[in-house]
């Protein structure tokens, strides 16, 4: 089997998290889904292209299997991140249209689910826990940045047009007030992009799991539009080189930013 999640480590304190950019399906599972499935149509995708090389020394975790297998960004106890409206689960039933993915008769059983967390969901939160713990070791401090790309428009999920820059921190519980401020404020600069902070998506499950700025553990979360960095929002889900350099060059402030600030808060927390 396919290792189920890549490691690249570095010694800056921020690490990126990668749950939705695999699209790694075993045989047995791909067979299951109908041919809407098979698309693999809701990945964030290319997104680690976007992010590499834009901060020396990050540490990154990347999930490699897709999210129809299981969603490395969901409780796995399977309870909703957002009560009341329309999203995914642990192991989705439709996609972002609220279309079927599974065949008729293969819908993944309690079985499968409990199987799925053990082999994929676990693993990679538990290397991406030992890494959140290896950056502060380092540092007394950790500032974990889940990364994300979603389509624009999916009235499935929300009205309109979604902002460029989606930031999420669980209403300011997962991170430093300093740290959502500086993101907020680099997104706010971007000429020809909108974004917002906690609107629509808040923080997934790992940004509320491991934001906990008062043990030394930060969490936010950035969800882009797939309009600010490829051609289309629809297969082929092509890869925008002119779109995407300029993208890069804010998502590297902000990146830069967030580590100067978690540098001071370490030496506000030694000066203490």
């Amino acid at each position: 089997m396919t290792d189920v999640f890549e490691i690249r480590r570095g010694t800056s304190p921020i690490i990126l998290g990668l749950p939705h950019t695999g699209t790694d399906v075993p045989p047995e599972i791909f067979a299951r889904l109908n041919d809407n499935g098979k698309a693999l149509a809701d990945t964030d995708w290319h997104i680690h292209t976007l992010y590499d090389g834009l901060l020396p020394d990050v540490t990154s975790v990347r999930a490699t299997f897709h999210r129809y297998v299981i969603d490395a960004n969901r409780d796995p106890e399977g309870a909703s991140l957002y009560p009341g409206q329309n999203t995914t689960g642990l192991v989705p039933t439709t996609d972002f249209d609220g279309r079927a993915i599974w065949a008729d008769g293969e819908e993944p059983t309690e079985a499968d689910i409990a199987e799925r967390l053990t082999t994929y969901h676990r693993p990679y939160h538990q290397a991406l826990a030992a890494e959140i713990e290896r950056v502060k070791a380092i540092h007394g401090i950790a500032v974990l940045y889940d990364c994300h790309s979603i389509r624009s428009h999916i009235p499935f999920l929300f009205e309109g047009k979604l902002p460029d820059f989606n930031i999420g921190t669980n209403s300011g519980a997962s991170c430093a007030l300093e740290i959502e401020r500086v993101t907020a404020e680099v997104a706010g600069y971007a000429n020809g992009l909108t974004s917002i902070v906690n609107g629509r998506f808040k923080g997934g499950w790992t940004t509320r799991h491991y934001g906990k700025p008062q043990t030394g553990v930060h969490a936010i979360q950035m969800e882009l539009t797939q309009s600010s960095h490829l051609a289309t929002e629809t297969l082929p889900f092509a890869y925008d080189d002119e779109k995407a350099e300029t993208l890069r060059v804010h998502l590297k402030a902000i990146l830069t930013r967030i580590e100067a600030v978690a540098y001071e808060i370490k030496n506000e927390g030694n000066r203490a």
